[in-house]
């Protein structure tokens, strides 16, 4: 065992030696595999230089009507440098000579700048290719490896590509263009100067470009998380609109079952009573009556049954009969002892109504009420009940708020609930700001005249003379 352990002892070290190398290897095969992936694989798939953004900032300085021209600024700008590079590059072409090659000397360091409009990676490997035919043109007149145009050429290029690359591929082309540098003085000539030149000021480029692009990006997703919020907060908006008007049609729905059943309940007693009311019936006249009273049980059932799908589980049904227009001092004294002064005004013959019209009237003054307390504390408030042949009016109108109270803001429930009990009778609604900074709701709820009024109602009309 101890022959064993020894074995194992002296054998540790050179597995970990023979593992040192392992691991170089593979680091460098992993950092190949990346290069050729960011500068290799796809180097010549087309990525267009995109037109600036409707947002974009330098945009907002420009007249609407040249914004759509002014998108394309940084194709133009492009363009321009690539232009100045092609004049720089006929003008000072050392040891081409004059005439075609200056202007093939021109023609080579403007070309890879036009190529990163479409193709940024394959400029960056064309600015090595024609730079080093340059120094082939140029000969011995030049300090190797770049030639002035060819100089600011490659910054141009390895800002474009930084703009529309990932950080990591800045590094990568910095340190290529080094490398380049640095084989290019040994094999043919004294540049080193050139190439420290071109790795500082290559590298500031490269920041710069890299800086530009977070800071861009950065924007970007912030404008796009904009969007989603607003987007979000209107689908919200939407979601809680159609939630409050569904709780709005149910708490009306609750409030309507007691006035309906009472209803439905004394359609069934008349008609099962009806028949001892005449003596010796027909037999018809039985049947009759007893498919209305079966007809007014089942409505019954059913009525209950879609409360019961509309109800909420806690949901209690009240002890107290719904409210009615005679109930309307209570609610105006509960109000008054809350701080805001209110009066009523009653005009017409009063008369009973409906139960449903009665219940809907209390609910919505009671609602127009409790908005003036919440957005205008301290006003003055004014209720009118109109009594016509038509139906019955409502108005309720309240002052500016006078009182060191904050107005609350509200979600506007309210109004969707008097517009939800209108909509149900049929009715008209009106609410809007009065010209003193006040609020007025009007509604007309139409109510049908009885039987009999509507017999006098004509016979007065035929007795009037034409």
């Amino acid at each position: 065992m101890n022959e064993t352990a020894a074995n194992e002892t002296v054998q540790t070290p050179a597995a970990s030696g023979a593992d040192g190398p392992r691991s170089e290897l593979r680091l460098l095969r992993g950092a190949l595999r990346v290069l050729r992936e960011d500068l290799l694989t796809g180097a010549f798939a087309l990525r267009p230089l995109p037109p600036l953004a409707d947002g974009a900032g330098p945009l907002r300085w420009i007249p609407a009507r040249l914004r759509p021209y002014a998108r394309w600024l940084p194709h133009a700008s492009v363009l321009l440098g690539a232009f100045f590079l092609l004049a720089i590059g006929t003008v000072a072409a050392p040891g081409a000579g004059d005439g075609f090659e200056a202007l093939f000397v021109g023609v080579l360091a403007a070309a890879p700048v036009v190529l990163t409009l479409f193709r940024p990676v394959a400029a960056f490997w064309l600015s090595f290719v024609t730079t080093f035919v340059a120094m082939v043109l140029a000969g011995s007149a030049v300090a190797y490896p770049w030639t002035v145009s060819g100089f600011l050429a490659h910054l141009v290029v390895l800002a474009q590509v930084a703009l529309r690359s990932r950080p990591r591929v800045a590094a990568e082309m910095w340190g290529l263009t080094v490398i380049f540098g640095i084989v290019a003085t040994r094999g043919f000539n004294d540049g080193s100067h050139v190439v420290v030149a071109m790795g500082l000021l290559s590298a500031l480029t490269l920041a710069a470009a890299v800086s530009v692009r977070g800071w861009t990006s950065a924007r970007h997703e912030v404008a796009v998380k904009e969007r989603e919020v607003v987007a979000k907060e209107e689908v919200t908006l939407v979601e809680r609109s159609k939630r409050t008007l569904l709780e709005e049609r149910t708490n009306i729905a609750r409030e309507l079952h007691d006035v309906v059943a009472h209803h439905m309940s004394v359609v069934a007693i008349q008609a099962e009573a009806a028949p001892y009311r005449v003596e010796n019936p027909p037999p018809e006249l039985e049947r009759a009556f007893a498919t209305i009273r079966e007809n007014a049980v089942a409505a019954l059932t059913e009525l209950r049954r879609v409360l019961g799908v509309v109800r909420a589980a806690d949901y209690e049904a009240p002890d107290a009969p719904q409210p009615t227009l005679a109930d309307l001092d209570g609610l105006l004294g509960n109000v008054r002892d809350a701080g805001l002064t209110v009066s009523k005004t009653v005009t017409g013959a009063v008369r009973e109504l409906p139960p449903g019209v009665e219940l809907s009237a209390y609910r919505i003054v009671q609602e127009a009420l409790s908005n003036s307390l919440r957005h205008a504390p301290g006003a003055v408030a004014a209720v009118e009940i109109s009594y016509v042949l038509g139906g019955l009016g409502l108005r309720v109108v309240n002052g500016p708020p006078t009182g060191l109270v904050k107005p609350s803001p509200g979600a506007g429930h309210g109004i969707t609930g008097m517009r939800e009990r209108v909509s149900m009778l049929n009715g008209e609604m009106t609410a809007a700001a009065t010209d003193d900074g006040g609020y007025e709701v009007a509604v007309f709820l139409p109510v049908p005249l009885p039987a009999p009024a509507r017999e006098e109602q004509a016979a007065s009309r035929e007795e009037q003379p034409s």
